[in-house]
């Protein structure tokens, strides 16, 4: 289920990463300051974002000046959408390495009534999730449908509002390993997946451009 989560995203992550990276590259704060409890509505600029570095020199990375021109809901929004393609960026590659490097795939049954196995999907993402039954194809949609319907609705207050943008019901820390976190260590651990994720949006681009493009990503095999 997790390699055709991924690979069934390859595209919509590569398309969509680059209506959000100007800003993603510095968006901002994972939990934006929120004004008083009197005040309505969020109040975050570019001052307060978390995700600089010594990669873009310290300095907010916005070519576009989208920044300039976008409200503190608006930027919430950003980062939002910004965690959410890293993550399923970072899901992507993984798949797409562990599958051409060789490694085994799920055993067993993906519908016994067809009789498709996982392995007889082979290692092409592309042509792996052509090859899932209609119903399964129907399910991980569904289940990505809920995941997001979860994740705008049932975290109070929202993204928009003052709340932290990236929370999922169910899949959001449900140990509660970073209740045990001191802050520091915490924001150490966003600003860590921040960069992954961003990294992994460049690679996503790169893996997609040279399984339809050969040779067209330097250090790549000629298909991937």
């Amino acid at each position: 289920f997790f390699f055709f989560f991924a690979t069934s995203t390859f595209i919509s992550v590569a398309m969509l990463s680059l209506t959000v990276n100007s800003v993603s590259f510095n968006g901002p704060a994972l939990a934006p300051r929120v004004a008083p409890a009197a005040a309505a509505g969020v109040r975050m600029g570019v001052s307060d974002m978390e995700g600089t570095g010594p990669e873009t020199g310290g300095k907010v990375f916005d070519p576009m000046g989208l920044s300039k021109i976008a409200s503190a809901e608006t930027l919430a929004w950003y980062r939002a959408a910004e965690l959410k393609h890293s993550r399923v960026a970072m899901a992507a590659v993984t798949g797409w390495a562990w599958v051409s490097s060789g490694g085994p795939l799920f055993p067993g049954y993906l519908s016994v009534e067809q009789g498709v196995t996982f392995e007889s999907l082979g290692r092409d993402g592309y042509a792996a999730w052509a090859a899932v039954p209609e119903a399964g194809k129907f399910q991980i949609l569904g289940v990505i449908g809920i995941l997001e319907i979860l994740s705008e609705s049932a975290v109070k207050p929202h993204y928009m509002a003052g709340g932290t943008p990236g929370k999922v019901p169910l899949l959001w820390d449900p140990l509660g390993f970073t209740a045990k976190l001191s802050p520091e260590t915490l924001a150490r651990k966003r600003l860590a997946e921040l960069k992954n994720g961003r990294l992994a949006m460049i690679g996503v681009m790169s893996l997609v451009s040279a399984h339809f493009i050969p040779n067209s990503v330097p250090l790549l095999p000629g298909s991937v």
